[in-house]
């Protein structure tokens, strides 16, 4: 299978280098790489000069913009400025991360899990965080859900979800569109892979209440919000978040920014979301 990947990369010199060196060591070696330099102002830029310069599947683009580490809006406008140089002769789109070690059979193994299954939409492996000299699971792991770190999709699943959002939430709503659209989504625990920043540590104040934005978006509805808020708020140890979440989802309902999605994807997702919160009581 065909894999393309695409790497939004800022300030990204202590780890781009080893994210590229454990593609080129794959067992399957993907057809393209394009790494996006987005606003960099270290050698990000260098590093990924040489990887180019030894191996031709490997290219460097630019794209210019602001300097912080918002979620959402940034990175997947640099996705798009690398993904746009691409052809469509692809298998397999992926928008990984420049923090990333991946296992040596990572592709191949994906590749095993889309061959054996035509309904395959998504995949990927799990994050592992070093704490302590050991690497553990990062925790807001689940096994229903692919880090947006590593994301890897099947072209006609990649088309049918209408590519990726540029918004907080496009990793949770990829995965919702692409379940409203008959695809499977599938974690491979087997695979490791290193993150090497943890997510989160570089967001600003300005991000902290785009969750609760995003849950609006997504047409979750108060009580799905209220919900998933006090989860995430518990699962990252800090109760003012849940409150910034809140926040966040009551501004966006009266200013009323663009949905992510339709009326009737939206009924979609309400269902899905309150059939997996009553089979976890069930």
């Amino acid at each position: 299978m065909k894999f393309y990947i695409v790497i939004p990369a800022h300030n990204e010199e202590s780890s781009i280098g080893l994210t590229l060196d454990s593609l080129v060591n794959q067992t399957l070696i993907p057809k393209q790489v394009v790494v996006v330099n987005d606003n960099s102002t270290d050698s990000t830029q260098d590093i990924v000069e040489s990887y180019s310069f030894k191996h031709d599947f490997i290219k460097l683009v630019h794209s210019k913009s602001s300097n912080d580490h918002l979620p959402g809006a940034k990175i997947i406008n640099a996705f798009y400025c690398g993904y746009n140089i691409l052809d469509d002769n692809y298998d397999i789109i992926c928008k990984f991360d420049a923090d990333l070690v991946f296992p040596d059979n990572y592709l191949e193994k994906l590749a095993c899990h889309f061959e054996e299954n035509e309904r395959l939409g998504m995949a990927s492996g799990f994050c592992y965080i070093e704490k302590n000299g050991h690497w553990i699971l990062e925790n807001l792991t689940r096994k229903d859900h692919i880090r947006g770190a590593l994301k890897a999709y099947r072209k006609q699943c990649f088309l049918d979800i209408g590519n990726l959002k540029p918004s907080m939430g496009w990793d949770t709503v990829d995965e919702l569109l692409a379940k409203y659209y008959g695809w499977e989504i599938l974690t491979d625990d087997s695979l490791q892979v290193k993150h090497l920043k943890p997510t989160g540590v570089s967001y600003n104040k300005a991000s902290k209440y785009l969750q609760g934005e995003a849950m609006y978006k997504m047409r979750y509805g108060f009580m799905i919000t209220l919900i998933s808020a006090i989860k995430l708020a518990f699962k990252k140890g800090n109760f003012k978040l849940f409150i910034n979440y809140m926040r966040g989802f009551f501004k966006a309902k009266k200013e009323k920014p663009e949905q992510l999605v339709t009326k009737e994807q939206g009924k979609f997702i309400r269902q899905l979301r309150w059939k997996g919160m009553l089979n976890k009581f069930s």
